[in-house]
């Protein structure tokens, strides 16, 4: 596993052998943003109804809790409404209210802490409030505490926007690690994620 991950969940993995004995050792009973932070590709989906299935089946292994998955599925149907065109940026948190329980269209202000939701609503704010990557990013960061889950969150619903300008600084791109699951990996699996959309595969 790589070192990114929280401590105690990095430590859990290095034990961990296989796919099986993670399910039977894992506590699925977080509410912090992990499960968030992993949705936005699930928006790929059709419809709603299936995100929000996948978005749960995918939180409950990790954070099974109302709050847990719930931000989860606001994640992922962040990025399907607006790879789906659903309706204007300024109406996001409207659209997530009527699918997630929670206060998605009420403005997050101040430091984001640890929970799932708190993320997930401050990358809302943000993605409502900017018109470019460059200042959704710096806006992600403004806001002070757990930032960059809210930027993983924000960014990835906002490069799937025609009202979000996409000038994310080459460098942040070019300066990417690029081993086997690095840069050009990640290119092509949004290519092949996006191509399902398009060829309406999914």
């Amino acid at each position: 596993p790589r070192q990114g991950y929280a401590r105690n969940f990095y430590n859990f993995l290095v034990e961990i052998q296989s796919g099986e004995e993670f399910l039977t050792k894992i506590r699925p009973d977080s509410d912090k943003s992990g499960a968030a932070m992993r949705a936005a590709p699930i928006g790929v989906y059709a419809t709603p109804e299936k995100v929000i299935e996948a978005a749960t089946i995918q939180a409950a292994i990790t954070h099974n809790t109302p709050d847990g998955i719930n931000a989860a599925v606001a994640a992922a149907l962040m990025s399907h409404y607006f790879i789906y065109r659903l309706g204007a940026k300024r109406k996001l948190g409207q659209f997530l209210e009527g699918y997630v329980s929670g206060q998605w269209s009420k403005p997050w202000q101040g430091e984001v802490k640890s929970k799932g939701w708190m993320s997930v609503r401050a990358a809302i704010t943000a993605v409502m409030r900017n018109d470019s990557m460059s200042q959704l990013l710096q806006d992600c960061i403004a806001f002070t505490g757990d930032v960059d889950t809210v930027a993983a969150i924000a960014l990835s619903a906002g490069s799937c926007s025609e009202e979000i300008t996409q000038d994310i600084p080459n460098h942040l791109v070019t300066g990417l690690e690029n081993g086997a699951y690095g840069r050009d990996y990640l290119i092509e699996l949004d290519r092949q994620l996006m191509s399902l959309v398009i060829e309406g595969q999914i």
